[in-house]
């Protein structure tokens, strides 16, 4: 019984780790080199960086993550086109998602 259940957990470990965080690697990769890059190139940052994305993932989905980077970039395009990332209560929501998720990162984190 004992080995049964083993192998049951031993099983089961790959799929919960994939709903746990859906964030690909180099996702991940890319958001510590820009932290890095912006907080200095240690290992500590390596450190704080990793806890940081890490933490983030666990709070956001991938998906919301990739919405609101757009949203902020779109948000710094000129013209038209651009002017409803800034304005529609929907997008500042998944820009808010995203801040309160950093926030959360940097009390945990740094």
């Amino acid at each position: 019984m004992r080995s049964g259940l083993a192998v049951l957990c031993l099983l089961a470990t790959p799929a919960a780790a994939q709903e746990v965080s859906d964030f690909p690697t180099n996702a991940r990769a890319e958001y510590v080199f820009a932290c890095m890059a912006t907080n200095g190139q240690t290992r500590e940052m390596l450190d704080r960086c990793s806890c940081a994305i890490d933490q983030i993932a666990s709070v956001i989905t991938y998906d919301d993550y990739v919405s609101a980077e757009t949203v902020l970039t779109m948000r710094q395009v000129s013209g038209e086109r651009a002017s409803m990332f800034r304005g529609m209560p929907q997008m500042t929501e998944i820009v808010a998602t995203l801040r309160r998720a950093e926030a959360e990162a940097e009390i945990l984190c740094f």
